[in-house]
């Protein structure tokens, strides 16, 4: 199976805001063609990009590109709603963002949640995924919240999406989470980490048995800690070479998260780098 590049619309959220048709125009010019979508999902009616389902699918395929996949906030009450865009924009699948667990219980009984989410989601077609970032990688009673998601979610119902930069942020190496995840993984987000960057794990800063809050994420969340994949210190040739040893992955998308540069020139510069990488 060949890995190709996509683009996480998180990446370029202000810029969509302002101007979605030319934004989305841009978008195609650098060259990206697999798109997944950060639905705006909180209110009485999901927006991509603040399109219905059938404008957005329409605007996007005539510039050549397509819906390949959709973060969005997922809850019992409003799945029927979800499942129902999901189909009529055409994406195959739907990734939650993340979760706060803290605790072994608390993960546990959200492993269920998992299950039952992706239950209704294959009813429809569609493949439930689970995002990580950092807090994933805390531990308690002996077992890392990841590793618990794993072991105790049906791998025919849930499936992981691998953010190799979080996982490092959070102390680990992706490679080994790559092996260890398989073929419950064929999603895999890719940004970058400066040279600058100090302490690393994100664990050194807030403490390994804190709870992990809302508040803690948002600190993490200023420029000076991502850069353009390609243009920081992350072994991301070491991460794509493991990925295609294993033959299963469909897409590596360009997520960032923040930028000190502006959003379309970013996601150009990441773009030229993988896409070069990708060649290797």
């Amino acid at each position: 199976m060949s890995l190709e590049l996509g683009l996480q619309l998180y990446s370029v959220r202000e810029s969509l805001r302002q101007n979605p048709i030319d934004t989305l125009q841009r978008i195609a010019e650098i060259g990206y063609k697999n798109l997944e979508l950060a639905l705006q999902n909180k209110d009485a009616n999901i927006q991509a990009a603040g399109m219905s389902a059938a404008d957005f699918r329409r605007e996007i395929e005539g510039l050549g590109m397509k819906t390949v996949s959709c973060h969005a906030r997922v809850n019992e009450d409003d799945m029927d709603r979800l499942l129902d865009f999901l189909q009529e924009i055409g994406s195959p699948t739907v990734v939650i963002p993340m979760a706060l667990l803290n605790g072994r219980q608390h993960a546990l009984d959200y492993c269920r949640t998992l299950n039952k989410y992706g239950e209704a989601a294959r009813k429809r077609d569609i493949s439930l995924y689970y995002h990580n970032h950092f807090q994933e990688f805390q531990e308690f009673e002996g077992e890392k919240i990841m590793d618990t998601l794993i072991n105790n979610t049906d791998p025919e119902l849930v499936k992981f999406e691998l953010d190799t930069y979080w996982t490092v942020r959070g102390g680990e190496d992706p490679i080994h989470w790559i092996r260890k995840l398989g073929n419950r993984c064929d999603l895999f987000h890719q940004k970058d980490l400066p040279n600058s960057v100090e302490q690393v794990n994100f664990f050194e800063v807030f403490g390994t048995d804190a709870p992990i809050t809302m508040d803690m994420m948002y600190q993490t969340q200023i420029p000076a800690q991502f850069t353009e994949s390609g243009e920081g210190v992350l072994d991301i040739a070491s991460y794509v070479k493991e990925i295609r040893s294993l033959n299963q992955a469909k897409y590596i998308f360009i997520e960032q998260d923040m930028t000190s540069r502006g959003e379309l020139e970013s996601i150009a510069i990441s773009y030229r780098n993988m896409t070069e990488l990708l060649k290797g």
